[in-house]
């Protein structure tokens, strides 16, 4: 079965309630389509002020797999970043190990983010709406 790997910003907007991403990545849980990666997890737990921001990103973390960065996938992104640095675009760390990530499986990323995303060439890229 096909999946998709949410970015951390989607799913801050199902924790927040904010459309289109709420019911996206509702739909996507319920489907079981829907997977996200240890680094969403950090920046997720990282950014969380209160206990009950823990409990919820828990709870969600609970519903959805969790991706790790292993040895393929730090290949991966480790020639995207090569690629982007040879020509001169800047990406985050964190974007391209979520892109190695989708790049090794042959999936898509679900994020906001377009801006970062689609500079990574042969990445599939959904927005949420």
């Amino acid at each position: 079965m096909a999946f998709v790997i949410a970015d951390t910003d989607v799913l801050i907007d199902y924790l927040k309630s904010i459309e289109p991403g709420r019911t996206r990545i509702a739909d996507g849980i319920t489907a079981r389509t829907l997977v996200t990666t240890v680094v969403s997890e950090f920046e997720l737990v990282r950014g969380a002020r209160t206990e009950r921001q823990r409990r919820d990103i828990q709870r969600l973390l609970a519903d959805v797999p969790v991706l790790p960065v292993d040895r393929r996938t730090a290949g991966e992104a480790a020639r995207i970043a090569q690629l982007l640095d040879r020509t001169g675009v800047t990406v985050a760390t964190a974007d391209v190990l979520i892109a190695g990530m989708a790049l090794n499986y042959g999936v898509p990323v679900l994020t906001r983010n377009r801006r970062h995303f689609d500079r990574i060439p042969g990445l599939a890229v959904e927005s949420p709406a």
